[in-house]
């Protein structure tokens, strides 16, 4: 027992360490001026993806449900971090301090999205689940086309434009005062206070947190509900709680994730987190493998950063990144590429414990 816990504890920290090399590489050749100024934008969006693998791994990989509007929480902290940041500008000068508040302001947005919608939601289980979280996803894009929000020394100003009939004037901002959602415009002229290395801090985070929730008692029960719903229940486990517990966790992350997303752009629109945006995501799961939190880190990464790198493809990037993403769903789904790998791995292991 010792053994398989000191095992995964190393894998663990194998992960930790992997990230770390990689936010120090990649910090060093930027400073270097070797990642040209295209992907140099894409650091911190990458650092956002990842994270909502990871997240969304939790909900589809260790709890066995299908999740298909994990962009909805994306959206509820991009939105809610903004209106934070942008109404403490004054309040608090540095854009460190308030990125970070932002990013806890969306986190518990989200997190309340995720418990309200997670205790009527996670009755359902299959394909009702998957077409209620879709419908939720679309919801939250539509509630943010009729916010206007406003800023000004008296405080916040919300309107709900259900009609369609209400503009920024109707805020009746205070001189001074600043419109920061203007409906299914979005959010614009907003402080880009996003960096590199918040991103990173956040990755770790999300890892510890998912990682050792897994780890934990919890993360055995949430396990144990979705390998045999009926014998987790003949054993006094709640299967909606610990459902709950990991649809919420997972919430509050992408909630993070978005905050620092929407404070990486001047400008940001609803629309960006739709229905596609959810398919993304799980598809870096997907490819990653269920419930393997360091392939969900890589597939996020490599898929993120391919459309770009495929630029100077002009017409036809996105056929190759097709035809790439095909090619790897069939690499790792080959029955005798895993019989091979399974042959390798064991021998590897025997190896190191016999200190060869």
């Amino acid at each position: 027992m010792n053994f398989l816990k000191d095992k995964v504890t190393r894998r663990d920290f194998i992960t930790y360490g992997l990230v770390v090399a990689a936010f120090a590489v990649v910090s060093l050749l930027a400073a270097q001026g070797v990642i040209p100024r295209s992907l140099r934008g894409q650091l911190v969006p990458v650092t956002c993806y990842v994270v909502m693998a990871i997240s969304l791994n939790l909900v589809v990989g260790v709890a066995g449900d299908l999740s298909l509007g994990h962009a909805g929480f994306m959206s509820v902290g991009a939105f809610s971090g903004i209106v934070t940041a942008m109404s403490l500008t004054e309040a608090i000068p540095d854009p460190a301090i308030r990125l970070a508040i932002s990013m806890v302001v969306g986190a518990l947005f989200a997190a309340v999205a995720g418990f309200l919608i997670g205790i009527p939601v996670l009755r359902l289980r299959g394909d009702y689940l998957a077409i209620v979280t879709l419908a939720f996803g679309e919801i939250i894009k539509e509630v943010v086309n009729c916010l206007i929000v406003g800023v000004d020394s008296t405080g916040l100003h919300v309107i709900f434009n259900v009609g369609g009939d209400k503009t920024v004037a109707d805020l009746h901002l205070l001189e001074g005062g600043v419109a920061i959602i203007k409906g299914a415009q979005g959010a614009s002229g907003t402080a880009k206070i996003a960096t590199f290395a918040a991103g990173f801090v956040l990755v770790m985070i999300t890892l510890v947190v998912v990682l050792n929730l897994v780890r934990s008692r919890a993360g055995r029960a949430i396990m144990a509900v979705r390998d045999n719903r009926i014998a987790a229940e003949s054993v006094g486990l709640s299967v909606t709680k610990y459902r709950l517990i990991a649809f919420v966790v997972s919430a509050a992350l992408a909630g993070a994730a978005g905050a620092l997303y929407g404070a990486n752009f001047s400008q940001l629109s609803p629309a960006k987190f739709d229905f596609n945006t959810s398919i993304l995501v799980l598809v870096f799961v997907v490819l990653g493998g269920l419930g393997n939190m360091r392939g969900s880190i890589i597939a996020a990464v490599l898929l993120t950063i391919l459309p770009e790198a495929l630029r100077g493809f002009s017409d036809y990037r996105m056929l190759v990144y097709a035809i790439v993403l095909i090619l790897v769903m069939l690499f790792t789904n080959n029955p005798q590429l895993k019989l091979l790998i399974g042959k390798i791995v064991p021998k590897r292991e025997e190896a190191a414990a016999h200190g060869e």
